[in-house]
């Protein structure tokens, strides 16, 4: 995955949130959805951009699916950006 398209999704604040929502663990659409003043479909948008930048994944379980977050690609962000400080 490209580092311009993981950057990009992660340049909206929605989309920072709700992968700070995702770190304690995996929710569903409609629950992501309760703690945003967006509609639904946004907050699909949203979860869209952060899985085809890899940052989230998801998992049908009936008629729901979950998400949670892909921790490799937030390690190797965290790594490329610690190299470029130079530490």
């Amino acid at each position: 995955m490209s580092l311009q398209v993981t950057l990009r999704a992660l340049a909206d604040p929605i989309r920072r949130e709700i992968l700070n929502l995702l770190k304690n663990g995996r929710l569903s659409a409609g629950e992501i959805a309760d703690h945003f003043p967006v509609t639904g479909a946004s907050i699909s948008r949203h979860l869209s951009v952060l899985k085809e930048a890899d940052l989230i994944r998801d998992t049908r379980e009936g008629k729901f699916i979950y998400y949670d977050l892909n921790a490799s690609v937030l390690e190797e962000i965290m790594l490329w950006i610690t190299d470029l400080k130079g530490e």
